[in-house]
């Protein structure tokens, strides 16, 4: 199963995985089996989650969605008038930490627009941390992993948990790296740190950013694991369902908002290689099936007999399953937004977004708050969106985690 990262978007994730671990288990008469788990950002942290609680069996998804729904913004990013007008002086001070690192000096974060210590302190709180290397020594799972972008380098590194902490079969991409250890909370917390807006994450001496960077859905490292289906949960509306006109219709004065643009980038930097990377193995999956039926079944067989010759991974069939939100969380956002009673008396993010509705519906800014709106007003309406997504799925879901 693997995990895509998107700030709050995530709540939509963890509706998702309500259903899956809630309701699911009546169709199919047992709880579904996930053998390895990937996340990024905070699919990470979603990963970490159901890899640490495997051992549970009851209600551990409607525990998930429970932590998401109780945010409030004020209190998971506390942020005050006096506060935006002290952010220039915060960027200004980022010089002292600069100085500090010449000298020696290695802080566990570096600078972020955003005091995220609320936030870590949920995470913190919120998984049994213990449980993922427990769940992994009793075979409940094979692997989980998390992906982080290494700031010095720009690699991906991929932080993951085995039961005997080898290194399989890599990709050939030398910028994505494997890296066996425990996984404790840094490392999730390093996969989502949004650069600029979250402090980046210091894991033993070297700093971190979001995987989403370069990563934001790390289909390939779940394929390197063993993987032969790929449940995958994404956060973005497959393109096809946004028309180019509806993506291009935006008004002139919207990109004089530094939010807007802002949110413009974060969209820009979460948009990852999905579909080339499923194209790229449906491809693959298309060459066994044809190489099959002009050859016979053995053909795969004898075609990795070359391969383990020549020291390859062996081909196999890769079943895939794609969940992606069927409305978009910007535009959710900004219908929420509309129909705020008290939002003018909350956090300055909001009153900012709220001031610059567009046709009572979106503003914009509406996608940078997609990302960062951890207030049960919008996180709710979106895990409920990925509940009902993962319903109108069951029978794929049924025949996907069906011998």
């Amino acid at each position: 199963m693997v995990f895509s990262g998107g700030g709050a978007r995530g709540a939509y994730e963890a509706g998702f995985v309500r259903y899956l671990c809630d309701e699911l288990p009546r169709r199919l008469g047992r709880p579904p089996q996930i053998d390895i788990l990937c996340g990024t950002s905070v699919g990470a942290i979603h990963a970490c989650y159901l890899a640490a609680t495997a051992h549970q069996t009851e209600g551990r998804g409607a525990r998930l969605v429970d932590v998401w729904t109780r945010m409030q913004l004020d209190q998971i990013l506390p942020l005050s008038a006096r506060d935006l007008l002290a952010l220039p002086r915060r960027i200004l001070g980022m010089r002292k930490i600069a100085e500090a690192l010449k000298d020696g000096d290695l802080p566990d974060r570096l600078y972020g627009l955003f005091d995220t210590k609320p936030l870590e302190e949920l995470v913190l709180g919120a998984i049994p941390w213990r449980g993922i290397r427990n769940n992994i020594r009793a075979g409940r799972l094979d692997a989980a992993c998390v992906a982080a972008t290494q700031i010095g380098t720009g690699n991906v590194v991929v932080f993951m948990e085995t039961r005997d902490r080898t290194i399989p079969q890599w990709t050939r991409d030398p910028t994505v790296v494997p890296r066996p250890t425990r996984l404790l909370p840094t490392h999730a917390l390093a996969s989502a740190a949004i650069p600029l807006v979250f402090p980046a994450v210091r894991v033993a001496s070297t700093y971190y950013a979001d995987g989403g960077l370069r990563l934001n859905t790390p289909l390939a490292p779940a394929l390197r694991l063993g993987a032969d289906r790929v449940l995958v949960v994404a956060l973005r509306q497959e393109t096809r369902n946004a028309s180019e006109a509806e993506l291009t219709r935006t008004h002139g004065a919207a990109y004089g908002s530094p939010l807007f643009l802002f949110g413009k980038v974060l969209n820009a930097l979460m948009l990852d290689h999905l579909d080339t990377d499923l194209s790229r193995m449906h491809v693959v999956n298309e060459i066994l099936e044809h190489g099959e039926t002009a050859y016979g079944a053995g053909f795969t067989d004898k075609l990795n007999q070359v391969a383990l010759r020549k020291s390859a991974r062996p081909f196999r069939h890769i079943h895939d399953l794609v969940i992606r939100p069927t409305a978009d969380p910007g535009l959710l956002a900004g219908q929420i937004l509309s129909n705020l009673s008290d939002a003018h008396s909350r956090s300055p993010l909001i009153r900012l977004a709220a001031r610059g509705l567009e046709d009572g519906d979106r503003s914009p800014e509406s996608d940078l708050l997609s990302y960062l709106l951890f207030d049960s007003d919008f996180v709710a309406p979106l895990a409920d969106l990925g509940y009902r997504d993962a319903a109108a799925r069951e029978e794929e879901l049924v025949a996907f985690f069906t011998d």
